[in-house]
């Protein structure tokens, strides 16, 4: 396959500079696949569309604020840095800019020095890895001095407002630096009403990194190598999806790095392991899902492996169909953008 086959216009004005003003007031295209039809609807429709006995799967992944400024010792250089993955203890790989101004051994200080960084050395794709010095609790001092890691398609800078919206409602465990933005559309109150309708609820992790924002550089789909990214299934989550599948119910995933996630820790039988692990998983179409029977899940970017993914689930053609359909009737897209239910 082309990567040329999943691409698609978009008007720049359709790309999500902010979120809805209500979480769950965002539009919803629902997509479905057993008569190739679709709807219009808002996303707290959703509830209509599942039964009791399906199970929705989200990924606890909590955004850090991963985007901090600082100045390198010696020169007074101004250095950005976004935190990409933690390697172990204070050690992360980071992208940094300006890059050509940092080797080994420099040193960059944050916020009057509460906070240091040193360069060990170069990382994959242009990365550095740097240890981190400090005195109290990393996450609290990255809370103050950092900023929510916007996507670079929302051109301004993350305020205080983002730190709320560019997190989901249900998020607990730290180590994303991108948001599962599917999980944006969903409040509380929406939830409870899904667990009263009987739907059972799991939650998987996914540590999203920056690969998820990495363009495909290749022709052919698969020449395509993602990037690894460490997720965590516990026993408790696996039962309830497996036994929500036993019992009949659908397993329906509440964003793809929910779906990655299954996926990648599936049984023939259809059925989920308990694991931790990485996972580079690439679905594209052709591909059988083993756990997934239908999706959330938001528009994605042109000629992205997220848009292969969705594909995957419906088909390609329908795919882009429902993409220009969704353009024409002035959706919003990407990660503050509007919602898509493929059933």
């Amino acid at each position: 396959m082309n990567v040329s086959d999943f691409d698609y216009e978009l008007p720049e004005e359709l790309i999500a500079q902010e979120p809805s003003e209500v979480r769950d007031e965002c539009r919803l295209l629902v997509l479905h696949r057993s008569n190739n039809t679709l709807e219009h609807k808002k996303f707290y429709n959703i509830i209509d569309y599942l039964n009791p006995g399906d199970c929705l799967v989200l990924n606890d992944s909590k955004v850090i604020p991963a985007r901090i400024f600082g100045i390198k010792e010696g020169t007074g250089a101004n250095i950005e840095f976004l935190l990409s993955k933690k390697i172990e203890g204070d050690k992360w790989e980071t992208l940094v800019r300006p890059g050509r101004r940092l080797h080994e051994g420099d040193v960059v200080n944050f916020g009057d020095g509460k906070l240091k960084a040193t360069i060990l050395g170069n990382g994959d794709e242009g990365t550095r890895i740097v240890k981190f010095d400090y005195d109290g609790i990393f996450m609290e001092i990255l809370e103050e001095l950092g900023s929510m890691p916007l996507p670079p398609y929302i051109e301004r800078e993350a305020d205080e407002h983002d730190k709320d919206r560019y997190q989901n409602v249900y998020a607990k465990n730290e180590g994303s630096v991108a948001c599962a933005t599917a999980g944006l559309h969903w409040t509380p109150e929406l939830l409870e009403k899904a667990k009263s309708k009987g739907v059972k609820i799991a939650y998987v992790t996914l540590h999203v990194g920056i690969g998820t924002f990495r363009p495909v550089k290749v022709d052919k789909v698969e020449e395509h190598h993602m990037h690894f990214e460490e997720y965590t299934v516990t026993k408790e989550a696996a039962d309830i999806i497996n036994e929500a599948r036993k019992n009949g119910g659908r397993i329906i995933s509440v964003g793809t790095t929910a779906c990655r996630t299954m996926e990648s820790c599936s049984n023939d039988d259809g059925t989920i392991r308990a694991e931790s692990g990485s996972t580079g998983i690439f679905i594209y179409p052709g591909y059988k899902f083993k756990i997934v029977d239908a999706l959330i899940t938001n528009f994605h970017l042109p000629k992205s492996t997220l848009l292969m993914l969705v594909s995957a689930l419906y088909n390609r053609d329908s795919m882009i169909k429902a993409y220009e359909e969704a353009v024409k009737e002035k959706y919003h897209f990407f990660s503050y953008g509007d919602a898509m239910f493929i059933e």
